[in-house]
């Protein structure tokens, strides 16, 4: 009995050890496979746009579902450090389009999770949130760029080299004019709290694109922003010569040679940066949500007045929040103009902030993993599935494919229905589907899962106590008591 006990033991053991090592397995064939397929496509393939959306959204989506995987947290912070330091890198060597889209996720990733601290934490919803991106990125685009303002005319340039410092400078100017928006909305709630700072975001555009020439003088003119035609020829911060050396002799290495490999350089470092950046975001949004000051966005976004008489400090909190959630936007507009080398104030558009508000929501009010998530498909989405589709379409078109099975020309497919055309519709249905089917979102907060789950218990009671209570005379109203008053 001793012995058949002992080797019960140990087969108990071994299952348990092949349980546990599974989703190690799982994860690390997953990103492999990905990774080798995307390293294999060649755009000389026909279905090269098809394969390219679907193989690197699934490359995109690996960190959230090794996250997901239960294996031991410093194992899934290795993995993840691969695919973004490692694996993402050698893929833009191969293709900088997917360096440039990783990228963009990022930076979106940032400024939503800003916009949740505003929105998902506090409750205060704001529609021009974009205009504190471009305080950040007309920052560094009037100290910095060639156009001809009167930073330019009068010597007070920025050097490059200060472009760490003007990170900072755009995160604190940025916050400030959060804070003056938030005083005078202070008192505002719903629907005019939205109103207002839509028609902030508007003033901030509109005052960009007029600051161009404010003198009374028509020789001289002061020109600040440079009006509509945008800030071109915007600097870069300087990077030491080595790091485009050692970016060279890796790409030699590895046998994948970029043709300009300087500029592949600071593609690499601006991906670093926003990483970096987006990382110290999400902590700093996550150690919040978990202080009283976290709590106590959340008080304010359940019951403001329950929240006062509790002694919640409302105004600092709400000023707080707005000032914070600016600052990340600050910091991102500088390094984004910087990047680009050139802003214009149609960038700040207010369907910009929409987009980022559809980010949130997408991914899920207040939970910071779901604005990353959300970040990721709704710029994948945006950036490269539908704009893929389109070119899959025109280069079957140009070989006359027929559709398989409904014998359907391709030639055949108008114009007017390519996908890349239909962005803003394919955003609306998206919204409109999370409303009806995941209103909370793709990966909500669990707090605020646990809201939506009450809300919907406590109306499917009120529901069914009015029916327990409900006559059948009150079905038909006062019609019994007029035929009884008719002689």
């Amino acid at each position: 009995m001793r012995v058949f006990s002992s080797k019960n033991s140990n087969q108990s053991v071994q299952m348990s050890s092949w349980r546990d090592a599974l989703p190690v397995i799982f994860g690390i064939a997953y990103v492999l496979i990905v990774f080798l397929l995307l390293r294999n496509l060649s755009r000389a393939d026909l279905w090269f746009p098809t394969y390219s959306s679907i193989l690197f959204s699934l490359f995109v989506f690996s960190p959230f579902i090794i996250f997901a995987l239960k294996i031991p947290l410093e194992l899934r912070i290795v993995l993840i450090a691969i695919i973004g330091l490692v694996l993402m890198p050698i893929l833009g060597m191969q293709d900088s389009f997917y360096l440039e889209l990783i990228t963009q996720i990022a930076i979106f990733a940032a400024m939503a999770i800003g916009l949740n601290i505003v929105v998902g934490f506090a409750g205060l919803l704001n529609l021009g949130y974009v205009a504190f991106f471009a305080v950040g990125a007309y920052l560094w685009g009037i100290f910095t760029s060639n156009a001809n303002t009167i930073v330019r005319v009068t010597g007070a340039q920025a050097a490059p080299e200060l472009f760490w410092l003007f990170i900072f400078i755009g995160m604190i100017l940025a916050a400030f004019t959060g804070i003056l928006l938030g005083f005078p909305v202070l008192r505002l709630r719903g629907d005019y709290l939205a109103i207002v700072t839509l028609g902030f975001g508007e003033i901030i555009r509109i005052l960009v694109s007029n600051l161009s020439n404010i003198s009374s003088n028509r020789r001289n003119p002061i020109n600040i922003t440079n009006g509509a035609q945008g800030l071109p020829g915007i600097v870069s911060p300087p990077l030491p010569d080595f790091a485009f050396q050692l970016v060279e002799s890796l790409t030699n290495g590895l046998g994948l040679p970029v043709n300009n490999p300087r500029a592949f350089t600071y593609q690499l470092f601006y991906y670093g940066l926003v990483l970096v950046v987006c990382a110290i975001v999400a902590l700093l949004a996550a150690r919040l949500d978990n202080s009283p000051i976290g709590r106590a966005w959340t008080a304010i976004r359940e019951d403001e007045v329950a929240a006062q008489a509790m002694g919640v400090p409302i105004v600092k909190m709400k000023l707080l929040a707005f000032a914070l959630g600016a600052s990340f936007a600050g910091a991102m507009g500088v390094i984004w103009s910087a990047r680009n080398t050139f802003v214009s104030p149609e960038s700040f558009s207010f369907i910009q902030s929409i987009f980022i508000l559809a980010i949130v929501i997408v991914g899920g009010m207040g939970s910071i993993r779901g604005a990353i998530l959300g970040a990721a498909i709704v710029t994948l989405l945006n950036l490269l599935v539908l704009k893929n589709f389109s070119l899959q379409i025109n280069a079957l078109r140009n070989i006359d494919w027929v559709v398989p099975i409904i014998d359907f020309p391709i030639r055949n497919w108008p114009q007017q229905l390519e996908p890349a055309r239909y962005e803003r519709f394919v955003f609306g249905l998206l919204l409109i589907l999370m409303m009806i089917f995941r209103p909370s979102g793709i990966l909500p907060a669990k707090r605020r899962q646990m809201e939506l789950q009450r809300e919907e218990e406590i109306s499917e009671q009120e529901i069914a106590a009015d029916a327990a209570t409900l006559k059948p005379e009150d079905l038909l109203g006062a019609q019994p008591q007029q035929a009884k008053e008719k002689p």
